[in-house]
């Protein structure tokens, strides 16, 4: 007995899943331990420095809330949304500070801190395109669901 079509997809969506709370708790807790720098490096930025304190621990709760949320089923579409807008919004600040300033502060940590740009970029992208699978699977999920439900 194989694997259906609709199998693989169900595991490939929850391994999607799985990489994004990864990435979003090992981002958040790589943040937290060496705060004082990721909050020095946001307050060096030349688009970020006026709203470093805010946005520093924004981030952090952003990060983990949406991680959290990612767990559950009935919160995960929404959560979604948020880990593509959350990576949206990093690709966008990468490419405005690589293209229109001088000075480039890495506020990244772990192991994303070793990334050069364009493999950040890249990265970046590449979770944007898993985000975009995963919500399209997990909306025609939450539809059958629905449907079945009204039945």
């Amino acid at each position: 007995m194989g694997l259906s079509f609709k199998h693989i997809k169900k595991y490939l969506v929850d391994l999607f899943i799985f990489l994004f709370i990864l990435l979003f708790v090992y981002a958040a807790v790589s943040k937290l331990v060496d705060y004082e720098t990721f909050e020095n490096q946001l307050g060096q930025s030349p688009l970020l420095s006026a709203f470093a304190g805010w946005v520093a621990p924004g981030v952090i709760i952003i990060e983990l809330l949406i991680a959290l949320l990612l767990i559950f089923e009935r919160t995960r579409l929404f959560a979604l949304f948020g880990f593509y807008s959350m990576m949206v919004l990093f690709t966008t600040y990468i490419i405005i500070i690589l293209n229109f300033t001088d000075f480039i502060p890495c506020s990244c940590g772990g192991v994303l801190e070793q990334l050069g740009w364009t493999e950040h970029l890249v990265f970046n992208v590449g979770f944007m395109g898993l985000a975009v699978v995963g919500i399209i699977v997990e909306n025609k999920r939450m539809r059958l669901l629905r449907f079945a439900h009204l039945r």
